[in-house]
């Protein structure tokens, strides 16, 4: 079968491809076999390779069958004990009758192994092997938005996640089987559910008509806090997304408009290049987003903010090109325990991959998220400081740009990246510049931001000399007026940055002690 050598090919490749999801889903050649079904089939051996390990040894399964390897052997027995469907074989395939020729010695080891952990049913099983060969990587979840256009949460919970479970946490999430249906209700953004990993929506009928939309937690984050939930949506005018493909936040902005019964308001949706665009106006068709005005082709920065089309633009979303270093494959090629190699008798020569990933593993337990970051920065940033610098500038410009639309009162700013750069050194200019000070703009402050984002703990970093170039440090209310997201964490999210500016209205001055940004600050903000 097809399955197990593609897979085994994304093992054994010699280049390195980065992470797992991007070696199977990128692969340039193609599989025979469904990229899902590899992505699945490797994710879940690599789970209980230890124990599978065991029970191909004490089997003697590659000393009976010479022409089966190492790798091939564990994602069969996987296949043969731990998959609900069995080996994706059929009965006369060579792989099948290896398995089938030791299927007593194999099934009699099983048993042993499993006993021996004190465990009577597959589950306890699975649960025991989870807890004694913790991954080294956290896995992300599968999160869905559902499309409030076209459905409901109660509606998916009547049809399409009928007989699901809900967990209170991310990781019984990521952590869950395959084929156990769970999910988690996100306690930061409405109608957004995170399932788990292994988990596949997309051949749901409500996938088919738009009602589910794959989109990471953080990406949900700018539209709403942009719109927010507000008891008087009277002050929201017509929204810009400027920099619109795919269009998951388009769609998003038009389903928060639709709850607030906006509808007189639009959407323009901007998308320079012709083929994201086409792209972004499917994407509008099939989410039901009919209050998007789809601009095709169109730079954002070529809009004359005095134009009257846009004299009531109020509230613009902005997602620029960014270096996408906040972008994660679920996780790393997985380093398997391999079992003795039949054709030499010999241990197969694993043990010093076997101790790289354990010190892999230590290091995952040692301390936080942020030093990975910090690693991730250093490979990034050192050679790519001149385009950092460069999509610095255009972000900042992108910003300001939003900032000269005459009745704008809120644009949100966010990027799928994790550098400084490109985030609060951008801010900090955008505050500093002379249309912000001109139109009284500042940060949407932590105390300000709806609910769900205010309890969001995760905030703005502390700018170094160099990723600050020459800009003034952001002050504490700034940087924590400032989200992030960090890749790899508990919160299951990719890298993400994302903040909010307001224009303040007609000023009276407040207290001279108080301070906005290094000037002084006003009362009476209310937007």
């Amino acid at each position: 079968m097809s399955l197990y050598y593609d897979a085994a090919t994304v093992l054994t490749a010699t280049a390195q491809g980065g992470s797992l999801k991007s070696r199977i889903y990128g692969n340039k050649s193609g599989f025979k076999s469904k990229p899902a079904h590899i992505y699945a089939l490797i994710s879940e051996t690599a789970k209980y390779d230890q124990f599978l390990k065991e029970v191909v040894d004490n089997a003697g399964l590659l000393v009976q069958e010479r022409k089966l390897t190492p790798i091939l052997s564990l994602l069969l027995v996987h296949d043969h004990f731990f998959s609900k469907s069995g080996l994706a074989a059929p009965s006369a395939h060579p792989l099948r009758l290896a398995i089938e020729r030791n299927k007593a010695r194999l099934q009699a080891e099983f048993a042993k192994a499993r006993l021996r952990r004190r465990c009577a049913t597959l589950d306890d099983l699975r649960r025991s092997l989870l807890a004694e060969n913790p991954r080294a990587y956290q896995s992300q979840p599968r999160w869905v938005r559902i499309n409030t256009l076209k459905t409901s949460f109660m509606q998916e919970s009547a049809t399409t996640f009928e007989g699901y479970k809900s967990v209170a946490t991310i990781m019984e999430v990521t952590d869950s089987f395959g084929t156990e249906k769970i999910l988690s209700i996100d306690r930061h953004v409405p109608d957004l559910i995170a399932l788990p990993p292994e988990a596949d929506v997309t051949k749901t009928p409500a996938y088919r008509d738009g009602k589910l939309i794959l989109q990471d937690k953080a990406s949900c984050f700018p539209a709403y806090m942009l719109l927010g939930e507000h008891d008087d949506s009277s002050h929201i005018g017509y929204c810009i997304d400027g920099c619109a493909a795919p269009g998951n936040k388009t769609s998003h902005l038009a389903a928060l408009l639709a709850k607030m019964e906006r509808t007189e308001s639009k959407v323009f949706a901007c998308e320079r290049d012709p083929n994201r665009s086409k792209t972004l106006i499917s994407m509008m068709r099939k989410s039901g987003a009919d209050a998007v005005i789809v601009q095709a082709s169109c730079d954002f920065l070529t809009l004359n903010p005095h134009d009257s089309q846009y004299k009531k633009v109020t509230h613009l979303l902005l997602d620029p090109s960014c270096s996408g270093s906040g972008i994660i494959g679920r996780e790393d090629i997985p380093i398997l325990a391999l079992p003795v190699d039949g054709k030499s008798e010999k241990a197969h020569p694993t043990s010093s991959r076997n101790a790289s990933r354990k010190r892999k593993r230590d290091h995952a337990h040692e301390g936080p998220a942020e030093d990975t970051n910090e690693a991730e920065e250093t490979r990034a940033v050192a050679p790519d400081s001149t385009r950092l610098l460069k999509l610095s500038n255009l972000q900042t410009k992108i910003v300001e740009h939003a900032l000269s639309f005459p009745a704008a009162v809120r644009v949100t700013y966010s990027t799928c990246s994790v550098h400084v750069e490109e985030n609060e050194a951008v801010v900090s200019r955008v505050l500093s510049s002379r249309i912000a000070k001109k139109g009284n703009w500042r940060l949407l402050r932590r105390e300000e931001q709806v609910c769900g984002l205010r309890e969001w703990a995760h905030r703005g970093m502390h700018m170094s000399a160099d990723a600050a170039n020459c800009s003034p440090a952001l002050i504490e209310a700034d940087r924590e007026a400032c989200i992030r997201c960090n890749p790899g964490d508990d919160e299951g999210t990719m890298g993400f940055f994302v903040c909010c500016f307001v224009r303040a209205p007609p000023r009276t001055p407040c207290k001279a002690s108080d301070t906005l940004h290094g000037e002084e600050s006003w009362e009476g903000f209310s937007d």
